[in-house]
């Protein structure tokens, strides 16, 4: 029993990896900590967007009958109405079937999807926030909080997306860089400054106006361009680390290059990665914001802080607008900053161990 105990003793008194000393040091990072979550939780709500903010009930029964409008389209005359038309759950006759003795309805919080248009609105738009728009309208009458919602959503995915093109993309051009070095090197900077000069917002005008706008063009032609910034780092780290004892080792033990690039030299190099991740993302969303700005980014109607901003500034009256989109935006791209500089601290070995 004492034998198991002391080997639990040692086990703990272990000195832990560089990696766990690191995830501690973030830890006892309290700022950082805290926008770790409440970034997580602010994303696990948007991708839940559909049952926080829609104008389809999550669930309804109605003469005996069970229906998930979330996921059916419904026709009018489902509910006693005159046209096969989709159902419209704000029309007042609707709402008035539903309230009838026996029928049962599960409503979203919010009774607005991100396109949804309120014609019996009792106000005109853009209206002011109230108990049935929580942050106002915009111009078209749409929900401002469910426009808000989705594209925070749709925001942080594309930055995730161009993220890992970017760090794949630059993760394989700087280690074939750093590791081979010599000709190989030297020509692919030649490369990347050649490519680096080319206009990057005049080709994204030519090609809005040769194809039809999409996110997934837009992801396309900002990866090919998004990169070069974690090339340079990782060819760095590369040409220090192809120096040292254990890659000499690895080689002189017969270890093939590649071999040598993925187990050994790749594990070492991550630390500029991992610190630039929450810093891509902030320029994701920001470059998305102002593509979508300048009307360059995704496709009319798709929900876009970037969209909300240009309403704003068109409609100076309706302050809601900007002061909604605005902190929305700032917050994130704190919360991200306060990440980023909670991995660097973390990943900096001259810090005191937690």
């Amino acid at each position: 029993m004492s034998s198991s105990t002391d080997q639990v003793a040692a086990d703990s008194a272990a000195p832990a990896g560089p990696w766990r000393l690191a995830w501690r040091r973030f830890r006892a990072h309290r700022l950082g900590w805290f926008s770790l979550w409440l970034f997580s939780l602010l994303f696990v709500l948007s991708l839940g967007a559909e049952l926080i903010s829609n104008d389809r009930p999550l669930l309804l029964r109605y003469q005996g009958q069970w229906y998930v409008p979330v996921l059916q389209d419904l026709p009018e005359t489902t509910f006693g109405g005159d046209f096969a038309t989709p159902t419209d759950y704000l029309d007042p006759f609707i709402e008035r079937q539903l309230e009838q003795p026996g029928n049962w309805v599960l409503q979203a919080p919010n009774r607005y999807h991100h396109a949804t248009i309120n014609y019996f609105a009792r106000e005109p738009h853009p209206a002011p926030p109230s108990a049935d728009n929580w942050l106002g309208t915009d111009d078209r009458g749409r929900d401002l909080f469910a426009r808000l919602l989705y594209g925070f959503r749709l925001s942080v995915l594309f930055a995730l997306a161009l993220t890992a093109s970017g760090v794949l993309l630059g993760l394989a051009a700087g280690a074939i860089q750093g590791y081979f070095g010599g000709g190989t090197d030297l020509l692919l900077q030649r490369l990347i400054e050649v490519w680096s000069a080319l206009p990057e917002l005049y080709l994204l005008i030519i090609f809005s106006a040769l194809f039809e706008p999409s996110v997934g063009l837009l992801l396309l032609l900002l990866s090919l361009f998004g990169w070069m910034g974690l090339s340079d780092y990782v060819r760095a780290e590369f040409l220090r680390n192809r120096q040292l004892d254990y890659v000499r080792a690895a080689r002189a033990l017969g270890l093939g290059p590649w071999q040598l690039i993925w187990r050994h030299l790749l594990p070492n190099s991550l630390t500029p990665v991992v610190t630039f991740l929450p810093f891509r993302m902030s320029a994701a969303i920001l470059a998305l914001t102002s593509l979508d700005f300048l009307g360059l980014g995704v496709p009319p109607g798709t929900p876009s802080l970037g969209e909300l901003l240009a309403q704003g500034k068109a409609n100076l009256d309706a302050w809601w607008i900007t002061l909604s989109t605005f902190a929305l935006l700032v917050t994130t791209l704190l919360l991200l900053t306060f990440m980023g500089d909670a991995l660097r601290d973390a990943l900096d070995p001259r810090q005191a161990r937690p």
